[in-house]
């Protein structure tokens, strides 16, 4: 974990996160903390993300989701060197046990 990341604030935007519920409820939360231009950019993020897992090219992502190939190249680093947070989040919402990393 970045240890610039981990603020206080950090931990009660993520503490807040995790009280949603629902679709809807998310919607309402992320609409007023997020302009439309910075939830769109987190969607793209996570739609190159499970692309490139499927094992989608380059090309193909970037004509779907409009991403540029750095938006791509930089998805792509954090799945093979990130923290595992997409994987973890992939491997969840499409119903599979996670495997745990030693």
């Amino acid at each position: 974990m970045n240890k610039k990341l981990k603020t206080e604030a950090v931990d009660h935007l993520f503490d807040a996160i995790l009280t949603l519920e629902t679709r809807e409820e998310c919607y309402a939360f992320f609409e007023d903390v997020c302009t439309i231009n910075e939830l769109m950019s987190l969607s793209q993020r996570y739609e190159v993300a499970r692309m490139l897992r499927e094992k989608r090219t380059y090309l193909e992502i970037a004509e779907i989701t409009g991403a540029s190939t750095a938006t791509i190249s930089r998805v792509n680093r954090s799945l093979n060197y990130g923290s595992d947070g997409y994987d973890m989040v992939l491997q969840r919402v499409a119903g599979k046990p996670e495997n745990p990393v030693a």
